[in-house]
C-alpha cells in the first residue's frame, strides 16, 4: 500500500483533512465491496500536526492526528490542507525543512486550496506553476511573485509538486494521484463511487472577478463608479482622461497601476460579471443582454464571455441558473 500523510494546521478546512482522507481509503474497498470481490485497500491515510497535539478546524471541530508530522519516517504522498488563517505561514520554516526531507526520500508533495500559501511561504514552489482559491490570486501574487500562478487552472503538476483550486478541489487532485498511483481503472471506480465527474481542468467558471477597490486613488475610484454605473453604455478612453486632466497615456497607467487592468480591459470585465448575473437572474436571451450591456454584434461578446468564464453562455445558464 502507499502511505499518505495529511498536514492539517490551526483552522484547517476540515473538508480538505477529512475528505482526501476518505477518497484514499476507500479506494479497492468500496467498489470491491459493492460488486463482491475481496477488499484490497490501496492506501495507508495518517493526518499528522506539526507538534502531534489535536488543533482546531474552521468549523469548530477537533482534528486528532495521529502523531506528529517529524514521527513520520517515510511517506509517499504528503497533503497540506487548507486553513483559514494565515498563521500556519508563520511555521513555514518548520514545514519546510519537513517537507524537503520527505522530498529526498521521493515523496510527492500537493496543497490543497490555501494550503498552497503555506507550500509557496517553503520556497519549494519558487519558479513553479501553481494554482490557489480563486478568490485569494491578488493576495497569493502580493506575497509569492516568483511563483507562476494559474488561478485558472483546478490543479497543477509540476511532478512531484502538485497544487489544487478552491476547497473541494481535493477531491479532483485526490482521484489525480490515485490514478497516478493505481492508474486510471481504479481512479475511474473510485470517481463512481464518490458520485463525482472527472475530468474538470478548470476553476475559471466559479470564478468571481474582484475588482480592486482598495488602491486609494481618489480620482481612479470615480472612474471606476463611472464605468460600472453605466458599463452598457460607449466609454472612449480618450475623453475619459481628457475629463480627469490627464494624457490619454498617463490616464492608463494610473488606471493599471491601481486596478490592475487597463481602462477598456475593466470595461469588458464589469460587462462579463454583469451578463454573468443576468443569466443567473433574468429570462432575458443572449442576444438582448449583449445589446443591453453596448455589444450590437452577440456573436463577438459571446467570444469575450466563453474567454473569460471558459463556458458559452447557455452552458454558464444551465449551471449557475438560480431557482
Amino acid at each position: 500500500m502507499k502511505k499518505v500523510t495529511i498536514l492539517a494546521m490551526e483552522q484547517a478546512m476540515a473538508a480538505s483533512v477529512m475528505g482526501p482522507m476518505d477518497i484514499f481509503c476507500q479506494a479497492g474497498l468500496t467498489w470491491n465491496h459493492i460488486f463482491g470481490q475481496p477488499p484490497k485497500p490501496r492506501f495507508e491515510v495518517n493526518i499528522v500536526t506539526l507538534d502531534g497535539k489535536a488543533t482546531s478546524a474552521f468549523n469548530g471541530a477537533t482534528i486528532t492526528p495521529h502523531c506528529a508530522a517529524e514521527a513520520v519516517e517515510a511517506t509517499d504522498l504528503i497533503l497540506i490542507a487548507s486553513f483559514a488563517s494565515y498563521e500556519p505561514l508563520n511555521h513555514a520554516e518548520q514545514v519546510g525543512k519537513w517537507l524537503r526531507r520527505h522530498r529526498q526520500q521521493g515523496a510527492i508533495i500537493g496543497s490543497i486550496c490555501l494550503g498552497t500559501f503555506l507550500l509557496a511561504a517553503t520556497g519549494l514552489l519558487d519558479g513553479m506553476t501553481a494554482t490557489t482559491h480563486w478568490g485569494f490570486v491578488e493576495e497569493f501574487r502580493e506575497h509569492f511573485p516568483q511563483v507562476k500562478l494559474r488561478p485558472d487552472r483546478l490543479i497543477t503538476d509540476e511532478g512531484n509538486l502538485l497544487t489544487s483550486g478552491a476547497c473541494n478541489s481535493y477531491i479532483d487532485l485526490s482521484l489525480y494521484l490515485i490514478e497516478r498511483f493505481c492508474g486510471p481503472e481504479v481512479a475511474l471506480e473510485c470517481s463512481k463511487t464518490v458520485l463525482h465527474d472527472r475530468g474538470r481542468t478548470s476553476q475559471t467558471p466559479y470564478a468571481v472577478h474582484r475588482f480592486r477597490k482598495e488602491h486609494g486613488d481618489t480620482l481612479i475610484l470615480a472612474v471606476q463608479q463611472q464605468l460600472e454605473e453605466s458599463c452598457g453604455a460607449a466609454h472612449d478612453v480618450e475623453h475619459l482622461a481628457k475629463k480627469h486632466g490627464m494624457s490619454r497615456r498617463s490616464f492608463e497607467r494610473r488606471f493599471k497601476a491601481a486596478t490592475g487592468d487597463a481602462p477598456l480591459l475593466y470595461l469588458q470585465r464589469l460587462r462579463v460579471e454583469t451578463a454573468k448575473y443576468l443569466l443567473e437572474t433574468a429570462a432575458h436571451s443572449f442576444n438582448e443582454i449583449a445589446y443591453q450591456l453596448g455589444y450590437e454584434d452577440s456573436s463577438f461578446f459571446r467570444k469575450v464571455f466563453k474567454k473569460h468564464t471558459g463556458l458559452l453562455p447557455r452552458e454558464y445558464r444551465q449551471k449557475f441558473r438560480r431557482a
